[in-house]
């Protein structure tokens, strides 16, 4: 790897639009909190509806911005690239 090359956490699906799956530990490391917290939430607060709905969407939205910074830029994608 060049040292200027930018190393993505989260590269850009083959077809469609979004982030695939991490290539790297750091990316595996934020989706894995992500997935512990929210079963977390779902056990401590799912009784609550509108708080865990909350919940759910904070946690997402950190999620998307995470990924849009330390992936590749979002852009629809047809599998030729």
């Amino acid at each position: 790897m060049q040292p200027n090359e930018k190393e993505f956490w989260f590269p850009a699906k083959k077809y469609g639009w979004g982030w695939g799956v991490p290539n790297c530990w750091q990316g595996w490391l934020v989706l894995t909190v992500y997935l512990v917290s929210l079963c977390a939430g779902t056990f401590l607060i799912s009784k609550h509806t509108e708080l865990f709905l909350a919940y759910t969407a904070v946690l997402s939205i950190v999620l998307i911005v995470i990924c849009y910074f330390k992936g590749e830029k979002p852009r629809w994608r047809w599998g030729k690239d």
